[in-house]
């Protein structure tokens, strides 16, 4: 047996979640409902204009997000990632190890200011991201441990790497090195600015084919220049031996390796979406590492997501995972 059930690497990034109107992206001049990489000084721009907001902090980034989940649902988690020497840093950091993940952090420097995701949420529950990448835009193969990648059941990268290049390496230095080692492999597009903008470095990064690839319908769809799904989910078959079409109210798609199923979602009022695949990622890899089938493992998964969409966040806290145990528990208990 693996001593890690799950290895993740992405950009480690402090999550702050406002809850703002469109008037004021529109007054911010801000793209809605994507992820927009920002320069220091637009960070600097953003934090004072929404000073007097009230927010939510949470350390983030969509593998870190994934990480957690995982570990706070019971599996041997090791995560690798950069962070500044500074206050954002420190609460990263201790929050990880308080969660009980390993992590090699200690064995470089840290410097530069720590990466944040000024999240903006607006009353129709879209996420609007502008990210300050920070100390994690150096994020390099100095920052993996190739002990632990052969150590681990799964190695997860997150998409958002392909946008700096020695992320991008660092990722595609990973994937190769778990290859070589009988590792399995999966990835999140993250994104779809990150498939627009950066999908020939993707598809360096998943190589001759990735084990599991997470996306939504519309990173689906951009990635394989698709109109539809039936058409898009023929076409990953291509990048991926298995894969998971998340499809929001709709609940998601699984593609096993040998069938597709529909999996149905859980209704729930939709307040915030950050977060939603990261979590859906975490619960599902947490699922199949523990031997479950995928159609069970995007049931839960879906379980987790709605519960996560209903409040403010992109994280669950341990009370809240510990109802998600229990659904699983109660779930297979019934079958």
């Amino acid at each position: 047996m693996k001593k890690y059930d799950i290895y993740g690497i992405g950009n480690a990034l402090l999550d702050l979640d406002f809850e703002v109107s469109v008037e004021t992206l529109n007054r911010l001049n801000i793209d809605k409902g994507v992820m927009t990489l920002i320069d220091e000084n637009k960070h600097h721009f953003l934090l004072e204009e929404l000073d007097s907001v009230k927010h939510l902090k949470a350390c983030g980034g969509s593998s870190a997000n994934t990480i957690f989940a995982m570990q706070q649902l019971g599996s041997r988690t090791y995560y690798s990632f950069k962070i500044g020497d500074d206050a954002a840093g420190e609460f990263f950091y201790q929050n990880i190890i308080n969660e009980g993940i390993h992590t090699n952090l200690n064995d470089y420097p840290r410097e530069g200011i720590t990466g944040k995701c000024i999240v903006l949420v607006t009353p129709d529950a879209d996420r609007t991201m502008n990210t300050f990448l920070g100390a994690t835009s150096n994020f390099s193969v100095e920052q993996l441990s190739y002990n632990a990648i052969v150590n681990s059941e799964y190695l997860y990268i997150e998409g958002y790497l392909v946008a700096q290049a020695t992320g991008q390496i660092a990722a595609i230095e990973a994937h190769q090195h778990a290859k070589a080692h009988g590792i399995k492999t999966a990835i999140s597009l993250s994104d779809p600015n990150m498939v627009t903008y950066f999908k020939e470095g993707l598809l360096k990064i998943i190589g001759d084919q990735v084990d599991i690839l997470f996306c939504n319908e519309d990173e689906a769809l951009l990635f394989t220049k698709t109109e539809s799904l039936s058409h898009a989910r023929e076409e990953l078959k291509k990048y991926a031996k298995s894969f998971v079409v998340t499809l929001g109210a709709k609940g998601a798609l699984v593609y096993d390796g040998d069938a597709f199923a529909l999996v149905p979602p859980y209704k729930t009022k939709v307040v915030d979406t950050v977060g939603a695949g990261d979590i859906f990622a975490g619960v599902f890899l947490h699922a199949i590492t523990e031997g479950h089938d995928y159609v069970s493992a995007a049931d839960f998964a879906n379980y987790a997501a709605s519960k996560v969409v209903s409040k403010y966040g992109p994280r669950l806290n341990n009370n809240e995972m510990n109802e998600i145990q229990s659904f699983l528990l109660n779930k297979i208990a019934a079958i």
